[in-house]
């Protein structure tokens, strides 16, 4: 059994459902359930004998002792995290309780059942934490991308615990000796993914006749990672990663941000033509930016491709079609989870921002 921690948000979730549909292995997801994390994403294997689901934090080191003693995974998957960048600069004091003070819980707890272990066990245990790019700061347009030696120059309340929480994990490794893995990943998109992010944002709104807020600009560029290829990568650094070591995902699909919106306006227009003619990108609206908005984010993945065989699948052509056509498909999923608290949040980030000239 593996023991997989906010296994009901956007990326999670996608990680139990590959992992379920490629592996006779069981899991146990452990989910506190807040707003981002929706059980629905599970609905096709929460009957599943293989999977079993508890809801609770990882801040609780009562019951990740007990979680631990009773199943006894072999391994630990840390995708649980706060991860809107918007919502840190409103809020930081929660990004550093659940993204440090959490994974600081978390590790302790790993650390005590792996010293428990006997040494074969021990030898074959792993703790893979699920980081971002984004702890590597900005890059300028001319500037190499990313490497896993890249400095760390966190720009944002999000980014700095994510930075906080890979350093913690690192210690654990050199201190402890604790089999840790970290991964760095760029800009996730696909189905599930929480209408907050710009990808699932722009689709609700356009659908919506809402306005579509671009930061700025809109000339930030992100790689963007279709999520399946994300968790293919998880798994392949869980099987064959170095304990101790730590490995940047990348879509290898630069964009920039504004050209993001205009894809997801022309697939939209394709899919699900306006009834007036238009196309959705007459509702793009350039709005106030982002406060420290980072320029650019790039992954260099050579090191996963040569030591892993790992490269994404995904181009971000087919992943945006895809994405789309998900989105339309499951309505009801996007009415469950836009409710007033998601309006409210949404016009608390962008109603009261000025419109860019």
């Amino acid at each position: 059994m593996i023991l997989v921690t906010g296994g009901c948000g956007f990326i999670g979730s996608a990680f139990l459902l590959q992992w379920l549909a490629s592996s006779d292995e069981k899991v146990l997801n452990l989910d506190l359930l807040t707003y981002a994390g929706h059980p629905g994403n599970l609905k096709a294997v929460e009957t599943d004998p293989r999977y079993r689901f508890v809801r609770g934090d990882i801040g609780n080191p009562t019951l990740l002792h007990d979680l631990l003693a009773t199943y006894k995974p072999r391994a630990i998957l840390n995708f649980a995290a706060e991860s809107h960048v918007d919502r840190s600069i409103s809020g930081p004091m929660a990004f550093a309780q659940t993204n440090v003070v959490g994974t600081l819980s978390l590790l302790g707890a790993a650390l005590a059942y792996w010293q428990s272990m006997s040494p074969g066990e021990a030898s074959d245990f792993r703790f893979l934490h699920v980081s971002t790019d984004e702890v590597f700061g900005s890059l300028t347009l001319d500037a190499p991308a990313f490497t896993e030696a890249h400095r760390y120059e966190p720009n944002s309340p999000y980014s700095a615990s994510k930075a906080a929480s890979d350093h913690f994990v690192r210690a654990y490794h050199h201190t402890y000796g604790l089999p840790t893995l970290t991964t760095n990943c760029s800009n996730n998109y696909g189905p599930r993914q929480f209408p907050e992010k710009l990808i699932p944002l722009m689709i609700h709104n356009a659908l919506q006749g809402n306005p579509l807020p671009v930061y700025g600009d809109g000339q930030q560029i992100r790689d963007w990672l279709h999520v399946d290829d994300h968790c293919a990568a998880l798994r392949a650094v869980l099987a064959q990663g170095r304990p101790g070591d730590t490995y940047n995902v990348g879509g290898r699909s630069e964009r920039r941000n504004l050209a993001v919106v205009h894809a997801i306006c022309a697939t939209l227009d394709d899919l699900q033509p306006r009834s007036d003619g238009q196309s959705y990108s007459v509702l793009i609206t350039h709005v106030g930016d982002r406060l420290g908005h980072d320029r650019r984010y790039a992954i260099d993945d050579s090191k996963i491709a040569t030591e892993l065989g790992w490269l994404p699948s995904i181009q971000f052509d087919d992943g945006i079609r895809q994405t789309v056509q998900w989105y339309l498909e499951n309505k009801a999923w996007v009415e469950s989870v836009t409710s007033g608290s998601y309006r409210d949040w949404i016009d608390q980030q962008y109603a009261t921002r000025v419109q860019d000239s």
